[in-house]
């Protein structure tokens, strides 16, 4: 199912890159680590449609619309400065910081958690998959999105949540 261990991913990329940015957190760790399992299963950097490929990127599948539009108008915010300036650090000076959502996994990590910094409400439990996955339906996948938060994803969450 997956391209990469679970433990491994949560615990050195997932947990570091989420750290880094001062929103970290074992609630946001197991959330990430299970958006990612969801979204692509930790397989796919480039989104998969009946055809080709869509224009979700990276393993987070974070489109770039979402990408640019957090750089736009949440981490324009001169209050914001220190925030961005930690996922800067991430960011590396080529290629452009939108075409490295397949490749820079820290960096990815952190846009995808900025994109739930913004939702309402705060994170669910660290331990709580079905919430875990109600909330990514709800403010990451949204009802546009083909995923469910259902028995499948709920599993995945719980994955995330014991790697």
């Amino acid at each position: 199912m997956t391209g990469l261990c679970i433990a491994q991913f949560r615990h050195e990329i997932v947990a570091p890159a989420l750290a880094h940015i001062g929103l970290g957190g074992d609630a946001a760790v197991s959330l990430l680590t299970g958006t990612a399992l969801a979204e692509s299963g930790l397989t796919y950097v480039a989104q998969v449609v009946s055809g080709g490929t869509g224009p979700a990127r990276g393993l987070w599948q974070m489109e770039p619309f979402t990408h640019d539009d957090i750089w736009a108008t949440f981490l324009s915010d001169a209050r914001l400065s220190s925030l961005r300036g930690a996922v800067l650090d991430l960011a590396s000076q080529w290629p452009a910081r939108v075409s490295q959502l397949p490749g820079n996994l820290p960096y990815a990590c952190a846009m995808a958690r900025l994109k739930y910094y913004r939702a309402p409400g705060p994170l669910p439990a660290a331990d709580d998959a079905a919430a875990q996955c109600r909330y990514w339906k709800s403010n990451y996948n949204t009802a546009l999105g083909a995923g469910a938060a259902d028995g499948p994803h709920i599993a995945l969450f719980q994955r995330a949540i014991e790697a």
